[in-house]
Parts: C-alpha cells; structure tokens; sequence
C-alpha cells in the first residue's frame, strides 16, 4: 500500500476542536497521510494545531506533513512538509529538513513537471486534476488524461487533486495513481469514519491490478 493511498488535506477553515475530531475520525477510516494546511493563522496557531493531532496521527503511524511552512515543521518535528510553487525553494527546504523528512511539491503545469525530476522531492502534488472550491487559482486543469500522461512521464510518486470527488473517484483510482487528496469529501462529510472507508474502499476496488 503507498503511504499516499488516502491523503487527507485539512480544511483550514475549521476550528481546532471540529479539526481534532476530523482526524481522529478520519485515522479510524483508514486515511493514510494528513497535510495540515493553514492559510488564515499565524505561526503559533499553526504550531498549536500541529501539535493537537500530531499525537493521534503517531499512534495510527500516519505521517503529518505540514503545508508550506518548513518552520513549522521543524519546530513540531513533523513527518515532512508539502511545498507550493512560490513557497521557499525545494533545495532550500531540503537542506533544512534532511534527507529523512518526507518533501512533497505542488505541480501546476507542464515546465514545473520536467523541472520536478530533478528536484530533491519525494512525491508530486498535481493539481489540479478538475476544478474546485477550495482552490480557485488554479492555471491548468490536467483532467483524467493528463493525470495519465504525467503518470508515464514522472517516475516519483504522483497525487492527484482538485476536484475528486464520490462520482470521479473510480476513474481517477483506475489511472494507478499513488495517491489522491481530499479535503471536502472528508472533512465535511456527515460521518468522517464511515466516508472514509468508503472512499479507501472505492480507491482500493478501483485499482488495476498489479
């Protein structure tokens, strides 16, 4: 199973208590890695939320990686950091991590893919695969068939999101993406556990076999 099957990103827009009981529920549904994305904080509230469910993704063996901020992540002692395009730069990042730590970065088009194979990442973030709420900046939209394509053409671990929802979610598992990101289909489903092992299952039936 890829570390990346079921990849949780926060809502940043929850408050602390609603995000605790989110992935707490979300860890007993099977997700197996959680980004905490914060854009509204300030540092020390970010550091507050790390620290709240870090205990809870340890217990699980779910790595936390933290958005953006490779100074909060060092500071918490997280898993690793996801990096967008205009945070600080991937060999910057890796310096300050090591090379243990887990390094993710958003890919957005077509030159920043063929600029990521030679970066010191462990995954790709691609997005967005269709538009969505919770990312209205998107330039590009990569759609099933260039999820494919990227697929043959990078050879480190692919994510898949924007946009992934109950009714695409087979297509995209089908692709044999390493992993898919969600935030709403988790994070504002009715009941976190039962939607997520809903969604790990669709993922998991969905998949070409090896």
């Amino acid at each position: 199973m890829s570390p990346y099957e079921l990849y949780l990103v926060t809502d940043d827009n929850q408050d602390l208590d609603t995000l605790v009981r989110v992935v707490t529920q979300a860890v007993a549904g099977g997700v197996t890695m959680v980004q905490l994305r914060e854009k509204h904080h300030d540092v020390r509230d970010f550091i507050r939320r790390a620290r709240a469910i870090q205990p809870i993704l340890k217990a699980a063996n779910v790595p936390l990686i933290i958005n953006d901020r490779v100074d909060v992540a060092l500071a918490v002692n997280a898993d690793g950091v996801h990096l967008g395009q205009s945070d600080m730069p991937v060999h910057d990042a890796r310096y300050l991590l090591g090379p243990e730590k887990i390094l993710g970065l958003s890919i957005e088009s077509w030159q920043q893919l063929e600029e990521a194979k030679h970066l010191p990442i462990n995954y790709i973030g691609l997005s967005a695969i269709y538009p969505t709420p919770t990312k209205t900046n998107t330039q590009y939209h990569w759609g099933l068939n260039g999820l494919k394509e990227a697929l043959a053409v990078y050879d480190k671990p692919i994510v898949a999101i924007g946009g992934i929802r109950h009714d695409n979610l087979a297509d995209i598992a089908a692709t044999g993406v390493h992993g898919i990101a969600l935030v709403s289909a988790i994070s504002h489903a009715d009941n976190v556990t039962q939607a997520t092992r809903s969604l790990k299952a669709v993922i998991q039936s969905s998949r070409l076999p090896a």
